[in-house]
Formats: structure tokens, C-alpha cells, sequence
């Protein structure tokens, strides 16, 4: 059944991606349609959580915010389509560092990276960045259900050197990596929430305290990487601009926490600057009920 979805779908799939810009981002308008007027997909969610973050916005700009961040949710899709068949060049031009000397500096001192992102903006196209540098990439993910997509998306990300990699695989191959003398850059994304049975920190987002993703910080003090976060720009309509900001380099001088706490900082002001191109559809404030008492008594509890 997984291998007739895969090669019913994925015809389709490739059409799309061979579509030159223009007609991908027309398609990306109808798909707009589809998602928020007919299907009216998590609609609910995202004004939900832009209530309880942006209590005093006003109504009108959250009518804004939100139809320009489902434009911007189709936009992702096709790109991500568009990962089948665009060129390393074309990618280049479009998803562009700005400060490439951050992560070479690193690499020159032999440093592996742990490097921290939001759902925000743009993460599709990160993986050319391995096409600048003689280190292996991986990137955490969500295995899907498929296997066959599965096996294809992982084809699109090893052209350039990057590697997905489960939850479970990551600690292994990043130790086995370091046993073996190789540098490494891994890709978290850190701002989603975690389950609560596997939460070790609660911390204040945008204003409420939830349970945060510790995993980057801790694994980046158990292997010794150093901890990059990137803040992806969205340029204009399919150009983006990233910009790699330093967090730790020696992270085991780091209080435990310290490092997630800065992370979420640089998140936040990521969001005040331009909220419509954060991924609003995810429940991400979904816990903020089952505070332990211990930060209830830090008086940092907000609802």
C-alpha cells in the first residue's frame, strides 16, 4: 500500500518541481485557497496561539499576520517539492549566507557544530550549506511513515552531504563521528514542544512558561560541539538571507539551561520582528497548564 501512494504521488510531485518559479508560486496561490478557505486547515490553532501571545494585537493585524503566514506555509511546500530537481546554483542564489566565516572559523579549530534553529521562515533549503564545507552534515527529523518517501527525502538531502537522522540515531552516530576524528555539523530544530514525560526544563516563550527541548544543549555538552544558532530572513518571495550568531563555543562553561534559555531569546525576537513567518500551526503552548509546582513558585507562571 506505501509503494502505490509512492508511485501515484510522487509523479506529481516531480511535475511540480520541475515547474520554473512562476508557475510554482501560482500553484503555491491555489494551494492557499485550498488550505485556509475551503479546508480551513488549523485554522483554529493558529489564532489560538496568536491570542495567547499577541494579546494586544489588534484584530486586524492578526487577520494579517495569519493569511500571510499561510501563503508563506504553501510557499515552504512547494520549495520543499522544488528540492527534487533545483540546482545547487539556484539554491545558492536563493537561500544565501550571509556570514559563512562564523562556521569556517570553527571548522578551521577543528570544532564539530550543533546548530540551533526555530521553525521560522525557511529551514528547506539549509542543507546546501554542506556544499561550502568538507564536513558531513545531519539533521534530526521525524521519520515518515512512508518508507519510500522516507528514502526520498533522505536522497534529496545526501546531495549535498547532509544526512537525516532519528531522534534514537543521534547520539550514536554523533559519538561514533567524534570516536572516528570527524567533524560534524547537526541541525536542531529546538523550539516545537517536547512530550512531558521527556521534559527536563520548562522555560518562558513569548511570555508563558512551557517545556522546552533541551536535547541540542545537552548533547553539545557531551560530544563537545559548539553551538551555532542561524536566524533564517525571508527576503522576498523565495529568497531568503541566513545569519549564523555564535551562542557557545565551549558549552560545558555553560550552567545547564543557560544555553536552551538564549536559544528561546533569539527565537522570540525573531517573531516580534515579523510574527506572520513563524509555524503557528503547531500547538506549541499546548502544556502551559501542567507547570510543575517548583516553577510556579518562581513566580515565572503565565497563562
Amino acid at each position: 500500500m506505501q509503494f502505490l501512494a509512492y508511485i501515484l504521488i510522487y509523479p506529481f510531485l516531480w511535475i511540480i518541481s520541475i515547474l520554473p518559479f512562476k508557475l510554482l508560486y501560482a500553484f503555491s496561490d491555489g494551494l492557499y485557497v485550498l488550505l485556509y478557505y475551503i479546508l480551513g486547515y488549523r485554522r483554529k490553532t493558529v489564532k489560538e496561539n496568536l491570542d495567547l501571545v499577541f494579546p494586544n494585537m489588534s484584530e486586524s493585524e492578526k487577520k494579517r499576520v495569519i493569511k500571510t503566514f499561510y501563503h508563506h506555509l504553501c510557499d515552504m511546500i512547494v520549495e520543499a517539492i522544488k528540492s527534487l530537481t533545483i540546482s545547487e546554483s539556484e539554491m545558492k542564489k536563493r537561500f544565501a549566507f550571509t556570514n559563512l566565516e562564523v562556521i569556517q572559523k570553527l571548522v578551521d579549530q577543528d570544532k564539530s557544530i550543533a546548530l540551533m534553529c526555530a521553525h521560522y521562515a525557511s529551514w528547506e533549503w539549509l542543507f546546501v550549506l554542506q556544499s561550502y564545507f568538507d564536513v558531513k552534515g545531519y539533521a534530526v527529523y521525524k521519520q515518515l511513515r512512508n518508507k519510500y518517501f522516507d528514502k526520498l527525502v533522505k536522497k534529496v538531502r545526501a546531495k549535498y552531504n547532509s544526512y537525516l537522522i532519528t531522534t534514537k540515531e543521534t547520539v550514536p552516530t554523533l559519538m561514533r563521528a567524534k570516536a572516528q576524528g570527524n567533524l560534524t555539523i547537526c541541525g536542531f530544530a529546538s523550539d516545537q514542544s517536547p512530550k512531558i514525560q521527556n521534559t527536563h526544563h520548562w522555560a518562558d516563550f513569548m511570555g508563558i512558561t512551557v517545556p522546552v527541548f533541551t536535547g541540542a544543549e545537552m548533547l553539545s555538552k557531551r560530544i563537545d560541539m559548539s553551538v551555532v544558532f542561524f536566524a533564517v530572513k525571508k527576503v522576498r518571495r523565495g529568497y531568503y538571507q541566513t545569519t549564523f550568531e555564535l551562542l557557545a563555543e565551549n558549552p560545558k562553561t555553560f550552567d545547564n539551561y543557560e544555553i536552551t534559555d538564549l536559544f528561546l531569546r533569539k527565537v522570540e525576537a525573531q517573531i516580534i520582528e515579523a510574527p506572520e513567518y513563524y509555524l503557528w500551526t503547531h500547538k506549541r503552548w499546548k502544556h502551559r497548564d501542567k507547570v510543575p509546582y517548583e516553577y510556579q513558585q518562581r513566580g515565572c507562571l503565565k497563562s
